[in-house]
């Protein structure tokens, strides 16, 4: 059943918000009393995808001020008051505005923020995304009074279009739940008949390893979701030891007290968290979601959260990064690749900065590092993902004892299986294609790159100079010929030259 209307056009975008954007200063123009600065913005590897955008160093100041919540510091060029005119101030600004812009937009969290995102990108993040959320909210609540809003809990993930309310149930007084409101992505390949019966199958299980869902409800653009809300955060939450109803980036961009769990942890929480991903494969279903703030801890016991993301359709937040590997090309291995970024921050309090990782930090249990290599290592991106159940069984996970030994499925319909597969098809066509136009890319710069070095430059020259000197030799022979020729149309036979004989023809025709 679907309680949400359609959301008004503005929010019903289909983009894929984790596409990365790039930022280029193309030029500079001062006017009477500032100077503009012209950016040209694309987003992905087309250079088809790209606009301009024109921005004053007042702009970048209020971008900056909302950046302040990170707790890092932006390399923005100081203000200056007095000289701000003169061409070279306004062409060294021009440099340090540059590499602001670079740090902003190769940093994974800042990056995906809204505030980045309409500094760049204004025509297609001009939405009040809050205000949509309020207003479907508000409908439901129409629809069904017993709920009561306490709170917006503003910025607590870091999707743009993906709002959060604390709720409570007015027939449950003391229990919290979480309601959230999320657009759909472009990933959604299920029907609104199977999408719909898909949420009512994850509504309805009751798994130790998966958060479940209290409500839930969709429409043909947006859905809205109902779980229990944790008091204790996620567990990137307990890693990083901040507060749960924090915003994310407050949060995450630079934790001061993160740290890394105790072995046994480690072993236990990834054990559970294999075995939820195990559970969700063998029912035909897919996530892709999964990091520490996608996992929450109860009572020593792990369960997965938004594992209905994959049939909404919504990107992954790793997806830039698996997308530039191309073994890793179906569902099940992405699953593995967030594993391996989720093991590597229950180890070391942090994610890995980058992927592939060679070098690891030493750990008190070799199995860890192990593990960590089969997935983030050079040599496993290149080579592909264990399984699940590889993983399952590995000597860090094989020992560990669960609380719940018997054995767990979920039963899905045969029809709505089907569509599941289908969708899941699709969904790894469209990491195909992005895969294929990226590495296609990576060569054609790679060919650039090198036709532009110093190196390459240096060996056309020298093969500029070798045909040069070639062609001044054909030439000269071309006129000796020829002159040969003129000589041997006389009475007498023409010279000859041991080198080059005249041919026996010529000799003959040459004496009539």
């Amino acid at each position: 059943m679907s309680l949400l209307e359609k959301s008004p056009a503005p929010g019903r975008m289909l983009l894929d918000d984790t596409s990365p954007l790039t930022a280029l200063i193309e030029a500079s123009q001062t006017l009477q009393s500032h100077t503009e600065y012209i950016i040209r913005v694309q987003r992905g590897v087309s250079s088809d995808n790209s606009w301009q955008v024109i921005r004053r160093y007042s702009d970048f100041d209020i971008l900056n001020s909302s950046l302040m919540v990170c707790g890092i510091s932006l390399p923005l060029p100081p203000k200056k008051l007095i000289g701000n005119m003169d061409r070279e101030f306004i062409a060294e600004r021009q440099r340090g505005l540059q590499t602001y812009l670079d740090s902003i937009t190769q940093h994974p969290l800042i990056s995906t923020s809204l505030v980045v995102k309409k500094f760049l990108d204004p025509n297609n993040y001009s939405a009040n995304y809050a205000e949509i959320a309020l207003q479907q909210v508000s409908m439901f609540f129409r629809s069904d009074p017993k709920w009561e809003v306490l709170e917006p809990l503003r910025d607590l993930g870091w999707r743009i279009r993906k709002k959060y309310f604390l709720i409570k149930n007015k027939e449950q007084s003391k229990e919290r739940f979480l309601l959230s409101w999320v657009d759909l992505g472009p990933d959604k390949f299920l029907s609104d008949k199977d999408l719909q019966s898909a949420m009512k199958l994850l509504t309805n299980l009751s798994t130790p390893y998966l958060c479940p869902l209290v409500f839930s409800s969709t429409s043909e653009s947006s859905a809205l979701l109902i779980r229990p809300f944790s008091e204790k955060g996620s567990l990137r939450d307990q890693i990083c030891k901040v507060k749960p109803r924090e915003s994310h980036l407050k949060k995450y961009c630079n934790p001061k007290k993160s740290q890394g769990l105790e072995l046994e942890q480690i072993k236990l929480y990834g054990r559970q968290v294999l075995e939820g991903l195990k559970l969700i494969h063998d029912g035909g279903l897919f996530f892709g979601h999964l990091h520490a703030s996608n996992v929450i801890v109860d009572d020593d016991v792990c369960r997965l959260v938004d594992v209905e993301n994959g049939i909404l359709g919504v990107p992954s937040f790793l997806r830039p990064a698996f997308t530039q590997l191309r073994k890793i090309n179906t569902t099940e291995s992405i699953d593995v690749f967030c594993f391996g970024h989720l093991l590597y921050e229950m180890t070391y309090g942090r994610p890995p900065d980058s992927v592939p990782v060679d070098l690891f930090p030493s750990v008190p249990h070799s199995g860890v590092v192990s593990v960590l290599q089969s997935i983030l290592s050079t040599e496993a991106c290149k080579s592909g993902m264990p399984t699940v159940a590889a993983l399952i069984q590995t000597p860090l996970f094989s020992d560990v004892h669960l609380k719940h030994s018997e054995k767990l499925q979920i039963k899905v319909p045969s029809r709505l299986k089907e569509a599941l597969t289908s969708a899941k098809g699709s969904l790894e066509k469209r990491l195909h294609e992005e895969q294929r136009l990226l590495h296609q890319h990576r060569r054609l710069t790679r060919a650039q790159s090198h036709y532009g070095s110093e190196e390459e430059k240096k060996r056309r020259k020298i093969l500029a100079r070798k045909k040069c000197r070639q062609s001044a030799c054909e030439n000269e022979e071309d006129v000796s010929v020829r002159n040969n020729n003129n000589s041997g149309s006389g009475a007498s036979s023409p010279p000859t030259c041991p080198s080059s004989p005249t041919p026996p023809s010529t000799t003959v025709l040459g004496g009539l």
